[in-house]
């Protein structure tokens, strides 16, 4: 496994960088970005964000304003893309999926995607073994935790409900919760998976964080008053799910909708709850 380093730019002391890959789990190159905050006496440790719908691995680096929290905790992040590129399936399909830019991270079993669209295991496998392999010496890749937005929020707690034993910590901002009963995220799933309940319940939060028995959690869920999908959204599920193993706290910021000043809005928050966990 190689990567190739495409980019620099220092950054509140630190250093964003930007890589490509060949993947073996999507079968095309991707690229991730990461930013390596200032040097320290101690290792830094990692932090995951996955992007929402449309997004590459450029959007939140450029626009989250996660840096400067990242240099001030001691937090290296990764940002990877959303979905598979270059790939002959999904192109051209709408935003909401399928298709690229929509990969929902999850691994398809329908035949048209499931040569590429396995952005589950990109994420918990494939990419988590090339960080911890090619940046063991700049990280402590013991501790590692998870987060995301709107699509992104949704895969990231699929995957940290599903994998706890590989993060520390979660939360979202403006996660797809129940994508069963959200109209565009049920089709771009059912596109992936088929109409079998069971499959698609294997990726709804909501049915995946009441299935939760790990250890005791706390979780960190903001969505805005404002936001234009808050219907579709729709994070209050979340509360109903009642795991006595999960401690969710659900922010509604009043008047901020579902895009990137709204994110930026309450990155500290999010950096500095991971932070007590990473830390």
């Amino acid at each position: 496994m190689s990567i190739k380093l495409l980019s620099t730019s220092k950054c509140f002391g630190g250093e964003i960088r930007r890589y490509s890959h060949q993947s073996d789990t999507l079968s095309c190159e991707m690229k991730f970005h990461v930013y390596v905050p200032p040097k320290s006496d101690k290792k830094p440790s990692i932090l995951y964000f996955l992007g929402g719908l449309t997004c590459t691995d450029e959007n939140f680096i450029q626009k989250g304003g996660a840096p400067q929290y990242a240099a001030n905790c001691n937090i290296f992040l990764v940002c990877p893309d959303s979905s598979p590129r270059g790939v002959p399936a999904g192109e051209e399909d709408c935003w909401s999926g399928p298709g690229a830019g929509a990969g929902y991270y999850l691994n398809a079993s329908n035949e048209k995607y499931k040569k590429h669209y396995n952005m589950y295991d990109y994420i918990t496998k494939e990419l988590y073994t090339l960080i911890s392999t090619e940046f063991k010496d700049l990280t402590n890749t013991e501790k590692q935790s998870i987060f995301g937005h709107s699509m992104g929020g949704m895969g990231a707690l699929n995957i940290f409900f599903k994998n706890s034993n590989l993060y520390k910590s979660i939360s979202a901002f403006s996660p797809i919760s129940n994508p069963i009963n959200c109209e565009w995220a049920s089709k771009a799933l059912k596109s992936y998976l088929g109409d079998d309940q069971s499959k698609l319940e294997e990726y709804d939060p909501t049915f995946v964080l009441k299935s939760y028995s790990g250890p005791k959690v706390d979780l960190l869920v903001d969505i805005g008053t404002a936001d234009e999908f808050f219907n579709d959204l729709k994070v209050d599920k979340l509360k109903e799910v009642n795991n006595q193993n999960i401690n969710l706290t659900l922010r509604h910021q009043d008047g901020y909708n579902h895009g990137y000043f709204y994110v930026s809005t309450f990155m500290k928050d999010h950096i500095e709850f991971h932070s007590k966990y990473l830390n």
